[in-house]
């Protein structure tokens, strides 16, 4: 009798308290989730607005579209690294066919489909028929699908179709194309999983792959069709990402196949297979979403974000973990009764009702003590892993400090997406000016062009934006700056010699300009051959490695132009003693590190933007922006080249 009224008492108390506190545990991703967004809107008055919350939309969709691709995978027990490159190389594939191919765009869409199926069959076939190890096939993709993309397209971003492009705009000015399609992709997943032939089989050859083939399932004919999914989710999510970024680019979606598979497992999935499911997916990249979001709205330093994210997806699986071997169960698909269902959605009304009461008395909260006795500014920075874009950031903070002005910083890691997401954040915040420094220049606009119609200034810095309205372009000519190095190159070494050039990274526009300048400057020096060219991506440690591997083809060159200072830095590494003796080496940006070697000698030159001054003037201009003032549309900061004559009065 006792037991029983034990067994009975948490149903008793049960109503509504017993009922949360099942859901919460038996949902822990949704219950992340809640938190997270409590939490966001008790530090952020900006985090919970209706614009604000659809770019949280938006900004999940190509995370969410990638991951329930990845899910059927990883049900199946199962791992796919491929999905951003070939996210990439399908809307490559797109604009490429689109645009200099002259194909109808219909044709096109479909082409691009294609390719992202044609991508996962072949993954499929290599784990199936290859018997290799899923990481290593889809490994293998990675490389093959983004080397493609970038032979495609030269390495640089082809402008996406008009029609196509409407699938990054919204439908009666506020809906966004992009959560659409998200929601459309996550219902097709829902069916696939739980009310289809394919999907029990997901589900049996992640449980016991030797019990399903015993049981007479195809196995491998299985895993050709759930690669193939993979793959076809993967080129939906590239189209839409190239949609919302005006252009497909050839480096985008790096990394994305980690957020995919982090969205899966935080969601509820086992990396060992069996269990998953697109409710939980979607809540999973909701979570990584909310948490950028979030982030950037509360001025969180760029790469203490990463620590963040990190540790919240470690703590998210971990709760996970724990609920498990607490003994909450979630219901088999297709098991529950009606009485349950009742029960189930009894307590997600519950959990909606404590959610917006907690997020209402928040709002009231900061609509109550909202003061803005200062003025903010965002700076969206296209990298922050170079010298040359630190000192942007230390001029514009040091310049912000003295105008008594909130600057909020931002790093996008080089991926025009991210930048797209964080220009978004900025929008839908109370700033009062943008500064931008894009990835891409065409990229940036769309996002830009969101800033224009929420009334909020926006300041170019170092590269403009293409198709959209800006106040000032702070900027240096890197056209310039490379016509002045190849004159200094090739000077030094008399008018002839053999050179090599060491690129940035394929497909900015700062590596364009200043590769196009060089050229450009070079042609008066008939007498100066390039006998190499390689990317070497603006690093330091890349520099090194490419050019000991040009050494060994070209032993006896006597210049080397690089198209910034890092890889001038690593190319004098590899050089040796050679380096400022029988090899000149110029440079450009005017970093600290690089002006060293000028002063040592070991680099003959490097191309001086003055970074710090760009920082300093951008936010200058962008308070006056802001304040109405007139600004003046082109702002040129003076590049010289700066020797070993000069350097001693070069401040940088």
């Amino acid at each position: 009798m006792a037991t029983d009224t034990l067994k009975s008492k948490p149903g008793a108390q049960g109503g509504a308290t017993g009922g949360l506190r099942r859901l919460l545990l038996d949902n822990g991703a949704l219950t992340a989730l809640i938190v997270l967004i409590v939490a966001m809107s008790a530090l952020s008055g900006d985090f919970l607005t209706a614009d604000n919350l659809l770019n949280v939309g938006v900004q999940a969709a190509v995370t969410a579209i990638l991951a329930f691709g990845v899910t059927f995978v990883i049900v199946s027990a199962g791992i796919d690294l491929s999905v951003g490159s070939v996210a990439a190389l399908s809307a490559t594939v797109l604009a490429w066919s689109a645009t200099e191919a002259g194909i109808p765009v219909a044709l096109a869409v479909l082409l691009a489909v294609a390719t992202g199926i044609v991508c996962g069959l072949v993954n499929g076939f290599l784990v199936s028929y290859g018997k290799l190890p899923p990481f290593i096939a889809t490994l293998a993709m990675l490389s093959v699908a983004r080397g493609l993309s970038l032979v495609i397209s030269q390495g640089s971003p082809i402008a996406f179709p008009d029609s196509v492009s409407h699938l990054g705009d919204t439908l009666g000015g506020w809906l966004p194309v992009p959560v659409l399609v998200m929601v459309v992709m996550g219902l097709l997943t829902a069916f696939v999983l739980g009310r289809t032939y394919i999907g029990r089989s997901m589900y049996a050859i992640g449980g016991n792959e030797e019990a399903a083939r015993l049981s007479g399932l195809r196995v491998k004919k299985q895993k050709l069709a759930i690669y193939a999914f993979s793959g076809l989710f993967a080129a939906a999510a590239g189209i839409v990402l190239a949609s919302r970024l005006a252009s497909a680019q050839p480096q985008a979606a790096q990394g994305y196949e980690l957020d995919a598979i982090a969205a899966v497992v935080i969601g509820g999935a086992s990396l060992a297979g069996g269990t998953g499911k697109a409710s939980g997916t979607l809540i999973g990249a909701l979570i990584l979403a909310v948490l950028r979001n979030g982030l950037n709205l509360l001025s969180v330093s760029a790469f203490w974000q990463q620590v963040v994210i990190g540790v919240v997806i470690a703590l998210a699986v971990l709760f996970d973990t724990v609920r498990r071997k607490a003994g909450a169960t979630t219901p088999a698909a297709g098991a529950s009764g009606g009485g349950n269902k009742g029960k189930q959605a009894l307590t997600y009304v519950i959990a909606a009702v404590v959610a917006v009461a907690v997020v209402g008395a928040t709002s009231l909260l900061h609509n109550g003590s909202s003061g803005a006795d200062k003025p903010k500014i965002g700076l969206s920075l296209s990298t922050l892993n170079n010298p040359f874009f630190v000192q942007i950031r230390e001029g514009a903070e040091e310049e912000a400090k003295k105008l008594g002005v909130d600057l909020t910083v931002t790093d996008a890691q080089n991926d025009a997406s991210q930048q797209a997401n964080q220009l978004q954040n900025f929008t839908s915040g109370s700033l009062s000016a943008v500064v931008v420094n894009p990835v891409d220049s065409d990229a940036a606009g769309p996002s830009v062009r969101g800033a224009n119609q929420a009334g909020i200034p926006v300041i170019a810095v170092d590269r403009g934006v293409n198709k959209a309205d800006t106040s000032a372009l702070v900027a240096s000519d890197n056209v310039e700056g490379g016509a002045l190095g190849a004159k200094a190159l090739a000077e030094k070494l008399g008018g002839k010699g053999t050179i090599v050039i060491l690129q940035g990274q394929a497909g900015t526009s700062a590596s364009r300009e200043r590769g196009a300048g060089f050229a450009e400057g070079l042609k008066a020096y008939p007498g100066i051959k390039v006998v190499a060219k390689q990317p070497a991506d603006f690093d330091r440690t890349k520099g090194l490695d490419v050019m000991t591997n040009l050494l060994q083809a070209h032993p006896d060159i006597d210049g080397v132009f690089a198209e910034n200072d890092e890889m001038a830095l690593g190319a004098i590494k590899a050089l040796g003693s050679k380096a400022g003796t029988s090899v000149q080496v110029v440079g450009f940006d005017g970093t600290p590190d690089g002006l060293k070697a000028v002063r040592a000698g070991t680099l003959y030159a490097s191309v001086a933007q003055q970074p710090s001054e760009l920082g300093r003037i951008a936010v200058r201009n962008a308070l006056r922006a802001a304040e109405d003032e007139k600004v003046e549309k082109m702002v040129k900061v003076p590049v010289k080249v700066v020797t070993k004559e000069n350097v001693a009065g070069f401040e940088g």
